[in-house]
């Protein structure tokens, strides 16, 4: 029997989620670019969905916002909280309007087997470990260049010098704990901080454990 040469399926997919505060051009220019100075592979090919639920109708120029977005490698594919006038915008630029998680009429598929994925050796620059739909235990350090990426929590008993993605399908109550916290990135359901971040919040090369705190970042030493 020919099978068919396409299918309708279900599926749920953890998109990024930008919102747009102004309808301000210069002032989102502004700030983009220094997002993008700060970290330009966490941002660049990843599929955005644009929240303009904070811009006053009929003030922004959608059309020039993608076209700026686009401009610098990002990849935009929708947007939500849209009023009327802002989603028939979004239709006229081939934006879809998307409805946040709760509103969605899809049903959600199966939830897969948790997996705990155990590493016993560095992770070195240039290499980058992904662990679908459960927890990373490393059992060394991950170096300056490397990437450790979990949809759970990522635990290193090692130094953290590299960029660390816990969460990364959402799960809010993801942790990233290590031995000795110097990364270069860390991050928990797309909230993330840099080297700079960490500073600023006095933690200094020390073992610890991060957190999401409501929508913010939290760092607290590990008792050992």
């Amino acid at each position: 029997m020919r099978k068919a040469s396409l299918e309708l399926k279900g599926s749920s997919f953890t998109l990024s989620v930008l919102h747009i505060n102004t309808s301000d051009l210069d002032s989102i220019t502004l700030d983009l670019d220094k997002k993008l100075a700060q970290a330009p592979q966490f941002f660049i090919g990843a599929p955005l969905v644009l929240n303009l639920s904070a811009v006053e109708d009929g003030k922004l120029d959608l059309a020039a916002l993608k076209d700026l977005l686009v401009s610098r490698q990002l990849v935009i594919v929708g947007v939500t909280g849209a009023s009327e006038a802002l989603s028939e915008q979004a239709k006229a630029c081939g934006l879809a309007s998307v409805k946040a998680g709760k509103q969605t009429q899809m049903p959600s598929p199966p939830s897969e087997p948790r997996t705990t994925r155990i590493v016993r050796q560095n992770v070195r620059s240039g290499q980058q470990i992904y662990v679908k739909n459960g927890d990373l235990i490393i059992f060394g350090a991950v170096g300056n260049g490397a990437e450790v990426i979990a949809d759970g929590s990522i635990h290193i008993y090692g130094a953290l010098r590299g960029k660390a993605m816990a969460g990364a399908n959402g799960e809010r109550d993801a942790v990233i704990l290590a031995s000795h916290l110097e990364p270069e990135l860390i991050s928990i359901a797309g909230q993330y901080w840099l080297t700079e971040n960490l500073q600023k919040h006095g933690v200094t090369a020390k073992s610890g454990c991060v957190r999401l705190d409501g929508d913010s970042l939290t760092v607290e030493a590990l008792p050992l």
